[in-house]
């Protein structure tokens, strides 16, 4: 699959689904082995630390002891630091590989490699070791925080109806920025404010100003891949809180909760299934991944004649 080329809306749908038939087992095969172990302990602290709040939250307040949960919460105050702590760890550490690992796989494609292997990946890693430190600083710093302030103003202007548009209008695109952001900081030599700017200008207007504003296909592309991913995990998780629903109506009819619902196997299958649907969730982020990626590539347009011009070179050579 050529990256460095121009595509448009429908190409963007099409081409992000094509790049899993092609690429797909060799990718989810690195993607396991990098992320494999951190996701199977996320979605263990995820059952495990999640189902034993839950079954203390809602045992709370029973037998005329009003502050069973405060208590019990004070008695393994510690326990629950660390697990917090440890929380944290994976989390990061996940998130670090989970959004860097499509731009650096899809670095490996647009250099030219064909059969990338863990190894690959993570030399790239340690290569971009210091860059990926400023990244996270500047996300945690200076995107996170813009990004709050201009969801925070959508989310107060839904009182007046506006905000639901202007939320569906912007949160692609700071979807957009924050990936464009990432794929620009490691394929090219811009510094991280340089790259940040590149990120929003490219939204716009190519660098070409010969050429229309890209801005509608790239907003359109994300936001039909997020429905996608969100259907997809939405019916998912549906199903558990559905029986979950049926099993409080119809033991307690009368209101009162002599048993806890998370108490027992079927407490244990209901966070087991939310724990799978997380891991779904991480596995179709992917979708989204590569298709801000193919959008950047298509920004480049810097680089397609360059691409253009090695195609015609080699064809030359072949003759």
């Amino acid at each position: 699959m050529q990256l460095f080329k121009k595509r448009d809306f429908g190409t963007f749908i099409s081409d992000t689904f094509s790049f899993f038939r092609l690429y797909g087992k060799n990718y989810f095969k690195n993607y396991i082995l990098l992320n494999g172990l951190l996701l199977i302990l996320l979605v263990l602290i995820f059952i495990f630390g999640y189902k034993e709040l839950f079954m203390q939250a809602f045992a709370s307040n029973k037998g005329g002891e009003s502050y069973y949960f405060e208590s019990y919460f004070q008695e393994n105050l510690g326990i629950f630091i660390i697990t917090g702590i440890i929380t944290f760890i994976v989390f990061m550490a996940l998130m670090i590989i989970n959004y860097l690992y499509p731009v650096f796989y899809m670095k490996k494609l647009a250099q030219g490699q064909k059969n990338i292997k863990v190894d690959d990946i993570m030399s790239e890693f340690k290569a971009n070791a210091g860059k990926i430190g400023k990244l996270l600083l500047g996300l945690i710093f200076i995107v996170t925080p813009l990004s709050l302030i201009v969801v925070g103003i959508s989310y107060a202007l839904i009182l007046i109806i506006i905000g639901i548009f202007l939320l569906l209008l912007v949160l692609p695109v700071m979807i957009n920025v924050i990936n464009f952001l990432m794929f620009d900081y490691f394929n090219s030599s811009r510094g991280f404010f340089a790259s940040l700017s590149y990120s929003i200008r490219s939204q716009f207007s190519y660098s070409n100003a010969r050429e229309g504003s890209p801005f509608w296909k790239y907003w359109g592309a994300t936001l039909v891949i997020y429905i996608i991913i969100y259907v997809i995990t939405t019916v998912f998780t549906m199903i558990p809180m559905i029986f979950f629903m049926v099993k409080l109506t119809t033991s307690a009819p009368d209101g009162s909760f002599e048993q806890n619902p998370f108490s027992g196997g079927f407490g244990i299958l209901l966070f087991v299934t939310y724990g799978v649907s997380l891991l779904f969730s991480f596995l179709l982020s992917n979708l989204m991944y590569v298709n801000s990626g193919l959008m950047y590539f298509d920004s480049r347009r810097d680089l397609h004649q360059q691409v253009d011009l090695q195609e015609i070179d080699t064809i030359g050579i072949n003759e």
